[in-house]
């Protein structure tokens, strides 16, 4: 029998995180812990957290889980997984070890959706180096799937949200507007090469992004997921004290993405994601609306933003370029904080 996954759900994917201000309400409630060995806590929403084990050591946790972003098990599995190793190496750390974590409806899908899913995210962590040594499951509907992760970090070498200077340049590192073409493969309207290219970026690992991170002693990043490129570059010029700036006309976006947009498939997270920012951005009379919604479009598995300094852009996209991140691009800059810690122009 061949089964959907797409059919079983309203929101998948990245785009099913609860919208960025609620989240935002939620942390304030969360007790702060005084253990000074943890290095990066909750206080500036990172991509996972860090705690020291000794001078030369620290673990990098993090866990992340969706309902299905696609139609095939394994591919669902594949993405999920990647997705959930992408937040150790935004952070500069090397994935070490996984626990699955699922929600499978059991009266409603055959066993087989269930391998097929667990098997994806098992190759995905293989593929990075990471050993999934257990898990835990109940029996929910719709499927989601993910994984918790750990991985190693030395305490002096961290890359956090909070690590954007004045003066740095800003590099995407994967070209958006994913979350506009599977909007669109549902409503029959994506092309088959788009929906493809879509796929294939969500399953590229974010490890050479990292590795060129590592070699030229970056200082701050992050991953581009649920809240969009808008979302997550207020995070971090928040998190950093200061003002980022994105040139929308330099970002690079999959496919069709724009002629979509254009055509009026938006999807609601992009909406909830401009509700974020809109109060906190400068936001230019010029810049074409539907390009100030594709910065707004949730990703799953999206790229890093790397803050870096502005005379190692050149090296720094020439090795990613080397790497296979080839529509990787200088997309903005960051400056001293101003009156709006987000301009989008």
């Amino acid at each position: 029998m061949k089964i959907d996954l797409l059919e079983l759900v309203e929101n998948g994917g990245c785009s099913s995180k609860i919208p960025p201000g609620q989240l935002d309400e939620i942390v304030k409630l969360l007790p702060r812990q005084a253990d000074p060995d943890i290095l990066v806590g909750t206080e500036t929403h990172d991509d996972a957290g860090v705690y020291r084990i000794n001078d030369d050591l620290a673990m990098v946790f993090t866990t992340d889980f969706f309902p299905p972003v696609c139609s095939d098990p394994y591919e669902f599995g594949q993405i999920a997984a990647t997705n959930s190793i992408s937040d150790i190496y935004a952070m500069g750390g090397d994935p070490v070890v996984a626990l699955n974590i699922m929600m499978f409806p059991s009266a409603k899908l055959p066993m087989e959706v269930y391998s097929e899913i667990i098997r994806g995210g098992a190759e995905k962590a293989y593929e990075a180096g990471v050993n999934i040594i257990g898990g835990h499951t109940i029996d929910d509907s719709p499927p989601k799937y993910g994984l918790a992760v750990v991985g190693y970090v030395h305490p002096g070498k961290i890359i956090t949200n909070s690590g954007a200077r004045p003066g740095d340049a800003l590099i995407l590192t994967k070209p958006i507007g994913g979350g506009i073409i599977l909007a669109a493969k549902k409503l029959g309207l994506a092309s088959g090469n788009d929906v493809d290219e879509a796929l294939r970026l969500m399953k590229l690992l974010n490890r050479s992004a990292a590795t060129a991170m590592k070699r030229f002693d970056i200082k701050g990043a992050t991953d581009i997921t649920g809240f969009g490129l808008a979302g997550h570059a207020l995070k971090m010029a928040r998190a950093g004290n200061v003002t980022i700036t994105l040139d929308m006309k330099k970002v690079p976006l999959i496919g069709s993405a724009l002629q979509l947009a254009e055509s009026g498939c938006i999807p609601g997270a992009a909406f909830r994601n401009l509700d974020y920012i809109e109060s906190s951005a400068a936001i230019s009379e010029e810049l074409d609306y539907n390009l100030k919604m594709i910065a707004c479009d949730a990703q799953t598995s999206g790229g890093l933003l790397i803050s870096a300094p502005a005379g190692k852009c050149n090296e720094i996209l020439a090795e990613l370029h080397k790497t296979g991140l080839t529509e990787s691009a200088l997309i903005g800059y960051v400056s001293e904080k101003e009156d709006h810690p987000l301009k989008l122009k």
